[in-house]
């Protein structure tokens, strides 16, 4: 972590309170928070939900065995997962699998198991280290007329985390997450501290402010599919903040 930056909590309160032209309304806080709380109370949501049980939204698509490579599974996808956006509803990025079409993120990991399916070590850091931007588009190739975007974006992360999972952590993820006891924030600097694809900042009135979606989804993700427990127990998990979506959504009154 960059120890210039505002950690993302406090980045988001200095950005709320500095704002000029963009307001948080506390009164759709609350009331998104209801909705959570309900659901929860309620069961309709749950770490479970994240191997799928249940799911028809591509959430089947996820692990459902929490060991090593499910942990390797999720770093690769997490280093992958952003902008997939479409210039038209109408034409987008498809990846069929098992019967059924994914567009969006869920594409993306729909692409990931056809590769393994396939025998390709894709979640291998010593194999995505040296990949090309030819080979991730064969892996990545789309059922649609639309590819997926940004390709040597994406090659020139999986290549720097690749290199240095192989250089600092013996070739594993896993390794990053022990050296952590159980710390999400320890976890979460570690991440963006050795892994520049990760370290999303930017100067927002002469401050540097710290979003770190994807390494905050990605300690999500790792927390959900081992349900807090082994590799996903982080006495801290609730200092993980919600995540910054790449998409704006605006309403204007």
């Amino acid at each position: 972590m960059s120890a210039e930056a505002l950690p993302p909590l406090e980045s988001g309160e200095f950005i709320a309170e500095n704002s000029q032209d963009v307001k948080v309304v506390q009164a759709g806080v609350k009331k998104a928070a209801d909705v959570i709380f309900e659901s929860l109370r309620k069961g309709e949501f749950s770490v479970e939900l994240w191997k799928g049980a249940g799911a028809t939204d591509g959430h089947e698509l996820n692990p459902k065995v929490m060991d090593e490579k499910a942990v390797d599974w999720i770093f690769l996808v997490d280093t992958l997962n952003f902008s997939f956006w479409s210039e038209s509803e109408d034409k987008k990025y498809e990846v069929r699998h098992k019967g059924q079409t994914y567009t969006g993120y869920w594409s993306l990991c729909a692409a990931v198991n056809r590769a393994m399916e396939e025998g390709i070590p894709i979640t291998n850091p010593g194999y995505y280290a040296g990949m090309t931007e030819k080979e991730l588009a064969y892996l990545l190739r789309s059922d649609s007329e639309v590819e997926m975007p940004l390709l040597q974006e994406r090659v020139n992360n999986l290549q720097e985390a690749g290199k240095v999972l192989k250089e600092k952590f013996d070739g594993s993820f896993v390794n990053c997450i022990k050296k952590c006891g159980g710390s999400a924030q320890k976890l979460l600097s570690l991440v963006v501290s050795n892994f520049s694809s990760y370290r999303d900042e930017a100067m927002y009135k002469d401050k540097t402010v710290a979003i770190y979606k994807r390494a905050q989804i990605l300690i999500a993700d790792i927390w959900s599919c081992f349900e807090g427990q082994g590799y996903g127990s982080f006495d801290d998990i609730s200092s993980i903040t919600m995540f910054a979506d790449y998409r704006p959504h605006v309403h204007i009154r």
